[in-house]
């Protein structure tokens, strides 16, 4: 069923691109269909876009697909991102980024673009950031047990993330910390004093990026949030 809801959502997002736009990809399960159904538009009705990716796995999809790819090194502005959230909190369209490991490409590409459209289903709807989710922290894989435990100093614990029993690193070379959000502490805050952190990279909260938010229901309803709205 949910597969259903994130399809839907991807395909409904794949819409909101223009022809001749520079699109940011996002990752994970509801961006990749996405990505699909964009390659399918671009097929059908001769898109002229270009396209920069936020992993990877997201670059080798697209480029299966036929996309036409952008060195992100070479420009300095995206027209529109479309990515996944693991929370958002409709509100203040706050987001947690990263479970799929890519957040600090996430967000650079996030902040390079001029709009970001956020695809998600009702089940990543919050009240508050943290009901559901840890945060994840990306920080350099040299000396990680010390920038933990600097962190747990300051109150903030957490695991490293394991892939398939290993060490997950990601695209950059980093590992991922998930940390427990205590209730009691604004994101905001409780961002400020991670990044002050040597050797901290960036954390999963996405403050003032998303412009609006794309809702897939069980019920089958697809609903476009504004933020301006």
């Amino acid at each position: 069923m949910m597969d259903q809801v994130k399809q839907e959502v991807g395909e409904r997002a794949a819409q909101f691109v223009e022809d001749g736009m520079l699109i940011g990809l996002g990752t994970g399960s509801t961006a990749k269909y996405f990505i699909e159904a964009l390659i399918e538009r671009v097929k059908k009705e001769h898109l002229n876009i270009e396209v920069v990716a936020t992993s990877k796995e997201s670059e080798i999809l697209a480029k299966e697909g036929g996309l036409k790819f952008r060195d992100i090194n070479q420009i300095t502005k995206i027209d529109l991102t479309l990515d996944g959230a693991d929370e958002i909190d409709l509100k203040s369209f706050s987001l947690i980024k990263g479970g799929g490991g890519a957040l600090t490409r996430e967000k650079i590409v996030a902040d390079m673009s001029e709009k970001m459209i956020v695809l998600v289903d009702e089940t990543k709807l919050v009240d508050r950031l943290g009901m559901h989710w840890k945060l994840p922290v990306e920080i350099v894989a040299f000396g990680r047990d010390s920038i933990k435990h600097k962190l747990e100093k300051l109150g903030y614990f957490g695991s490293y993330r394991q892939k398939e029993d290993e060490l997950f690193f990601t695209d950059n070379g980093g590992v991922i910390l998930d940390i427990e959000i205590p209730s009691d502490k604004k994101p905001e805050t409780m961002h400020e004093e991670i990044k002050k952190v040597t050797g901290v990279i960036e954390t999963g909260f996405f403050f003032d990026l998303a412009t609006a938010a794309i809702v897939g229901y069980s019920n089958g309803d697809v609903k476009v949030f504004d933020k301006l709205s």
